[in-house]
């Protein structure tokens, strides 16, 4: 916790192409200014892909809750990201007989491509997001972190910019105050 009782935050951003995210570049905007959120954009801080590991469980154990803001890529996270939760949330620090993110809470930030109707049973995906983002729960899980309901913006491109900013200030309101949805999770289990 910080001095002023917020949660530390990380932002995990990842996208291959953030100049062609209208979506994130807002979102990213939105939250630029608090103090107790580090956005880390793994596309900029790794283009050779060859992660860090020991500086990236720093950052992890520094902070309380993770966020993995990213779009949405053949039903999964762009390959960055899959590779950083590859390496560093590994058997040893965040699992097996590692604890490091024991107690921590994970929450995915999505932007997607397609509307919101396209996510159910009888839409074009044929499955719902939280389907969709189970194996990202379960790493949660297998993590002993607590998953808190994802963030999801459909239709990012198209949807309207005031629509888009909203969603950019919503984000940014639960990072300010993120209690009253870790209480919630927290009683969920």
């Amino acid at each position: 916790m910080t001095a002023n009782g917020l949660p530390r935050i990380l932002v995990l951003y990842a996208h291959p192409d953030p100049e062609a995210s209208v979506a994130n570049s807002a979102m990213l905007a939105a939250i630029s200014q608090l103090s107790h959120v580090t956005v880390h954009d793994l596309y900029a801080a790794y283009p050779d892909f060859f992660i860090d590991a020991t500086f990236e469980r720093e950052l992890v154990r520094d902070h309380d809750i993770i966020v993995f803001q990213h779009p949405l890529y053949m039903y999964s996270c762009p390959s960055l990201l899959k590779e950083w939760i590859d390496v560093v949330l590994s058997k040893g620090f965040a699992h097996g007989e590692g604890n490091q993110t024991q107690g921590k809470y994970w929450r995915s930030v999505i932007t997607t491509g397609g509307a919101a109707e396209a996510y159910t049973p009888d839409g074009y995906n044929r499955c719902s997001m939280d389907e969709i983002l189970r194996p990202f729960e379960l790493s949660a899980m297998l993590c002993r972190m607590t998953w808190l309901p994802p963030l999801v913006l459909h239709w990012a491109r198209r949807v309207p910019v005031a629509e888009r900013n909203q969603h950019g200030e919503n984000y940014r309101q639960w990072l300010q105050a993120p209690g009253a949805l870790m209480e919630e999770a927290k009683d969920g289990e």
